[in-house]
């Protein structure tokens, strides 16, 4: 039995003389939480658009659930995007129709619970909705699919503060415990408490990967302040 999700091994990602990913090795757990932690530029994106079959590796390889990413794996995976990619023309309800026809293992009776829990009418057309609104639509067909894999790239980037801790309790409530699920994120002190694990990126390289509660005995401090120490923010 797998007992890894995602493997990355010797993975490089080149465009054209610039290197965005430097020999990634890497095994990410099944059954976790994990923040994928670095700065803008850091090769965060790169390694979700490669897990996701949207970009291909120079050399290397990733693995998903031990097959490389192709239209099987993207049945396990259920992928927030950092940008809207929904229609602005469309209502809610055609959105969630959408995804229940498109994915097997879309919950709609999840989604709909989720969109009133969040005060989000399915007669709502997607360009009457501020950017924070959209993001919760977004994630809300995320969460409402039975994935292996849950990807969300900055899901609490776009939206005010106290918005962030609600949005947070809906994808820990949400979510199928037997999965993975791996935050990209910037916002380290909003999600340092939910992680079981972290990684660290810097300059296209991990530096850092190691369970939470391990790297704050060890290092005498907070995740949050051993990143704004290590990348000077």
């Amino acid at each position: 039995m797998q007992d890894n999700i995602v493997e990355f091994n010797n993975l490089e990602k080149n465009y054209g003389k610039k290197c965005a990913l430097k020999g990634i090795d890497l095994k990410i757990p099944k059954g976790k939480i994990i923040g994928l932690l670095g700065p803008n530029g850091s090769g965060k994106s790169t390694m979700i658009k490669i897990m996701n079959g949207l970009l291909q590796p120079s050399s290397g390889e990733v693995l998903i659930d031990g097959i490389r990413p192709s239209v099987e794996t993207k049945k396990h995976i259920s992928y927030l995007p950092e940008r809207t990619y929904l229609n602005d023309w469309m209502k809610v309800k055609d959105i969630i129709q959408f995804f229940s026809e498109f994915y097997e293992d879309f919950d709609r009776d999840k989604a709909e619970d989720m969109l009133k829990s969040l005060q989000i009418s399915e007669n709502q057309r997607l360009k009457t909705m501020s950017k924070g609104t959209k993001e919760k639509v977004q994630l809300i067909l995320v969460m409402s699919r039975k994935a292996k894999l849950y990807i969300l790239d900055e899901p609490i980037g776009g939206v005010d503060p106290a918005a962030r801790s609600y949005i947070l309790k809906t994808i820990l409530k949400n979510y199928n415990e037997d999965s993975t699920l791996l935050i990209a994120t910037h916002l380290i002190s909003e999600i340092e408490n939910i992680c079981d694990e972290v990684i660290f990126i810097s300059n296209g390289e991990v530096i850092l990967q190691g369970e939470v509660d391990s790297i704050r005995e060890k290092k005498g401090k907070s995740i949050d302040v051993l990143f704004r120490e290590e990348f000077k923010c």
